[in-house]
């Protein structure tokens, strides 16, 4: 009996240290240090969006969380919190809020490019959407007959016309102001923000780029409408006009609409500044966006910044 109780103590001990050693090997998320810092999230969806935001933090300090770097300092005066939310919505829905649990944000704010949805807009203009909704949320509806469907099913709130089967439809959201959850569509930007994104004009952006590729129109900041975001990369003319006409989209996008969500959900304000690289597949010939990238996303930077300078 004592070589037994002798033997499960030193083996208890032994699972004791093997546990101790694994956790500070891999520590907790729970247990890292969380900045306390109030910042303003800076967000982009990939690396060309951001470049030149990184240049300018003042301060700088990195840490990867997830395998996302997130880079903390001053930029424009205000304590910030850059990172990139990777493309698409569950990437963006995903990292925005792994930076609101690890970081005090006050504010989230999306920069990048987009596809102009709008046809009076063109590309390289900026335009700060006032709300945000997700289009591809959808019902895909029976087919009935020919080019006929029925788009009711079992849920409400079904948003008409539809796009061949596919019916855009609003989601059930909670957040702390709404612990029961509510359909919504749209997702507003914060007013006081909207505010200040109004009061930018006259900016100077950028009509020819390094390879000197200029544009057919001086671009312009627009501020208002509709943005509305989607899991997919859109490139068809048909699909870009019934999301003008549906929604009154000015610009589409693959993340923004997530973030908005995110923010509404967490009680935090958030706006997006996006500078059209592309029309969308409105264009006479191939998609633009690899074109006029850079273009528009140093006009999404220089809005931006004056938003960041004019904020008090």
């Amino acid at each position: 009996m004592k070589i037994r109780l002798l033997w499960l103590r030193v083996a208890s001990q032994a699972l004791f240290l093997i546990a101790l050693s694994l956790s500070c090997a891999y520590p907790a998320h729970s247990e890292r240090i969380p900045d306390r810092t109030e910042r303003l999230a800076i967000v982009s969806a990939f690396e060309p969006e951001m470049t030149a935001l990184l240049e300018r933090v003042k301060s700088a300090s990195s840490e990867r969380i997830n395998g996302v770097t997130f880079t903390t300092g001053v930029l424009e005066g205000h304590p910030v919190v850059l990172f990139l939310s990777g493309v698409s919505m569950v990437n963006a829905a995903m990292n925005t809020q792994l930076a609101l649990d690890r970081f005090s944000i006050s504010h989230v704010i999306f920069s990048g490019i987009a596809g102009g949805v709008n046809p009076d807009l063109h590309i390289g203009d900026v335009v700060v959407a006032e709300q945000w909704g997700q289009y591809l949320e959808v019902l895909m509806a029976r087919e009935t007959g020919i080019d006929q469907f029925q788009s009711v099913g079992k849920d409400g709130g079904i948003i008409q016309p539809g796009f061949g089967m596919m019916f855009t439809r609003p989601v059930k959201v909670r957040s702390h102001a709404h612990p029961d959850p509510i359909k919504r569509f749209w997702f507003p930007v914060d007013p006081e923000m909207l505010a200040i994104a109004n009061t930018l004009n006259p900016v100077e952006l950028l009509s020819c780029d390094k390879q000197n590729q200029c544009l057919a129109k001086a671009p312009r900041l627009v501020v208002g409408g509709n943005g509305v975001s989607g899991s997919a990369f859109l490139d068809n003319a048909a699909l870009r006009e019934h999301i003008y006409k549906v929604f009154e989209a000015n610009v589409v996008d693959m993340e923004s609409a997530a973030c908005a969500q995110v923010a509404y959900s967490n009680g935090v304000p958030f706006i997006a500044f996006r500078s059209l690289s592309d029309l969308a597949g409105g264009g006479e010939g191939a998609n633009e966006m690899h074109t006029f990238l850079a273009l528009a996303a140093h006009n999404s930077t220089t809005v931006l910044l004056k938003f960041l300078r004019a904020w008090p």
